[in-house]
């Protein structure tokens, strides 16, 4: 499996790249946010969290967004001074919703993580009608005064 099929020139605050729609690509993702965050001087405050946080959005993306073979997920972020946006991209017309998840159930919760640790979340669909865009807004985390 290619690590990315196509990336979009990075800049000082975005970075974009389609993946395969592959659970292959849940730990992808989170490789390319470390090195996107690695250049930026404030980068390690936002790891952490979004890392968790986009592992859950695209792994969601690759269970639920039921597709023809062959679609693409794209994984977005943008950083600004104060907050840092992921979206992930797919071609799936499912809308993601919060479900209560007993404690017997073994998935379920991704979501709720999404929500606990984001500033917020959402989903739109995606210009031109196919698909749908899952993002989260990340806050830095404080820094340890020690």
């Amino acid at each position: 499996m290619a690590e990315t099929l196509m990336n979009s020139p990075a800049t000082a605050d975005n970075y974009s790249c389609w993946l395969p729609r592959h659970r292959k690509s849940g730990s992808t993702a989170p490789r390319l946010l470390r090195k996107f965050l690695a250049d930026r001087a404030d980068g390690e405050r936002y790891l952490s969290t979004a890392e968790s946080v986009l592992t859950e959005l695209v792994n969601n993306a690759v269970q639920h967004a039921r597709t023809a073979p062959g679609r693409l997920l794209l994984i977005r972020f943008e950083h600004k001074p104060d907050h840092l946006r992921l979206e992930v991209h797919d071609a799936g017309h499912t809308h993601p919703a919060l479900r209560a998840a007993s404690p017997d159930d073994e998935s379920g919760r991704g979501l709720r993580l999404v929500k606990e640790l984001s500033i917020n979340w959402g989903w739109c669909p995606r210009e031109g009608g196919i698909g749908k865009i899952v993002w989260a807004t990340i806050a830095p985390e404080s820094r340890d005064p020690r």
